[in-house]
């Protein structure tokens, strides 16, 4: 993720990690101001969000959800960047927002945000070709819900009502620490049956050296 927001343009590095990290949709995200993030990046407050309306543009409203309106722990990892993005690229006005366009202050739109970062191209060249800008918010709900997250716990840090979002996202875990339990197992068996290099599989007793 750190190398997707390192391929951004500066302004952007910072609106990547918080979409990811903090499992934010783009409407939450681009809505952020000032007022809205700790001045040290270690929380940000969600109380409404930008939703494109035909024929209207932008219109401020409430998040997606009642559950939508919560304040979230940023990560200490992300910190550093959204004091960073704070000072370079934010106005000292309260309500300034967190990610506008290079002229005027303007909220980023979706459209103009993919052609400005080259979105397509970049994520392409990662070999994550197809990779939506939406997808990082699906990353984070499952490293929260790896991390050991509760679902009730998971369902808020989301802002969902539906617990079945939230169960969605802890079985695909669930199913991820079954295949690795499949896969260690085939490694004992492979021990067991003389097929494996003892000194390679590392169940022979020695420890397998790490770095």
């Amino acid at each position: 993720m750190f190398d997707l927001a390192g391929r951004m343009p500066g302004r952007f590095r910072a609106l990547v990690l918080l979409a990811a990290f903090a499992s934010l949709r783009w409407g939450e995200v681009s809505a952020l101001r000032r007022c809205d993030v700790a001045e040290d990046g270690s929380w940000v407050r969600i109380s409404r969000a930008l939703v494109e309306v035909p024929g209207r543009g932008l219109i401020v409203g409430p998040p997606k959800s009642r559950a939508g309106v919560r304040t979230l722990i940023v990560p200490a990892a992300i910190r550093r960047d959204v004091v960073k993005h704070l000072d370079a690229f934010v106005k000292p006005e309260h309500d300034a927002l967190l990610f506008t366009g290079e002229r005027a202050g303007n909220p980023v739109r979706r459209p103009n945000f993919s052609q400005r970062t080259k979105w397509t191209e970049v994520v392409a060249k990662m070999g994550l070709k197809g990779l939506h800008f939406h997808d990082l918010r699906h990353a984070g709900n499952i490293w929260a819900s790896k991390a050991g997250t509760s679902t009730k716990d998971l369902m808020a840090r989301m802002g969902h009502d539906d617990m079945r979002a939230a169960l969605i996202y802890q079985r695909a875990t669930s199913d991820a620490d079954e295949r690795i339990a499949d896969r260690l197992s085939k490694l004992v068996d492979q021990h067991r049956t003389g097929n494996a290099d003892d000194d390679d599989d590392g169940l022979s007793g020695q420890p397998v050296p790490v770095g």
